[in-house]
């Protein structure tokens, strides 16, 4: 299977997590794409595409968002993984729903939630400031959910025909 992993990572967490889920991927054809570097691909070539970014002030990357909005209706027709990296578990439900289009959440095979990390040497001098006033940190945090990384790699993966078979059973019996 060919699959895109496309994101956008403003101090590196997201560019982490892309490539931990690329290697978990492992015997697949993958292409991990930065928007910030690349404008995208062409998601008609893949047959998967997994979608990610981190949220900052509320919101994730405008690369990100306009990446699905340009490419809604292919990826409508693909196989399709979402995720974010933010570290507040108690808004992650809700920051998931504002950062991908209502059709691209319902029609996602995998959906992923995988914390985040604050990493003040990857941050410029504002936003180790902003990081400091309002979520009171001085010291790097690092909240990355690897099982929920496992998790949505194995939503991504087919089930081998043994297991398959296997619940194909159990789901005739009564």
């Amino acid at each position: 299977m060919k699959t895109a992993i496309v994101y956008c990572s403003k101090h590196g967490t997201t560019e982490k997590i892309a490539g931990l889920i690329a290697d978990k991927l492992d015997g697949e054809e993958v292409s991990v794409i930065n928007l910030d570097k690349d404008n995208g691909p062409d998601p008609e070539i893949f047959d998967r595409i997994i979608v990610g970014g981190s949220i900052h002030e509320g919101s994730i990357q405008k690369r990100v968002k306009q990446f699905c909005t340009k490419n809604l209706q292919t990826l409508l027709r693909k196989e399709l993984g979402l995720f974010i990296c933010y570290l507040n578990k108690e808004k992650q439900n809700e920051q998931f729903e504002h950062a991908f289009p209502q059709e691209l959440r319902e029609h996602s095979k995998a959906r992923g939630y995988f914390g985040g990390e604050l990493l003040f040497e990857r941050m410029n001098f504002l936003d180790r400031w902003i990081v400091r006033i309002v979520a009171k940190k001085k010291e790097n945090v690092s909240e990355i959910d690897y099982r929920a990384i496992d998790r949505f790699v194995a939503d991504l993966k087919p089930l081998d025909r043994k297991e398959s078979k296997l619940n194909e059973n159990a789901a005739r019996q009564p």
